[in-house]
């Protein structure tokens, strides 16, 4: 026989004394994202595959999720932050007394030179 599944969410909150906003607000959804749940209408299915993999484990729900310290996640400090290092990574940093606006005046000058004036046309 399959069952209907009816969420308590609604009950377990009326049980605590919070209005659907303040849940909301407490786990970072919407007012009507908690609706939605409590009626039935979205995150059955989320909810039921938690409970399996609880069942499936021999877990509490808070067992699925680890607390890692903040500091596993700070910014690794040997990466380039500038485009000269990134550059000099890559092998394609220039000699460091040549500017880029040197560089592009060399570009002008070379095709400048490579236009001959009878190839042009009024």
């Amino acid at each position: 026989m399959n069952k209907k599944v009816k969420p308590r969410i609604a009950q377990l909150r009326e049980k605590v004394g919070l209005t659907q906003l303040e849940l909301s607000r407490i786990v970072g959804v919407t007012e009507t994202t908690v609706q939605n749940w409590e009626s039935g209408r979205s995150g059955v299915d989320q909810i039921e595959r938690i409970i399996r993999f609880c069942k499936a484990l021999n877990c509490q729900v808070e067992d699925l999720i680890e607390y890692v310290p903040q500091e596993h996640f700070a910014p690794r400090t040997n990466q380039p932050v500038s485009l000269n290092e990134v550059q000099k990574l890559l092998g394609t940093d220039r000699h460091p007394s040549t500017s880029r606006e040197e560089t592009i005046d060399e570009g002008v000058a070379e095709k400048r030179q490579g236009l001959k004036f009878e190839n042009i046309k009024p």
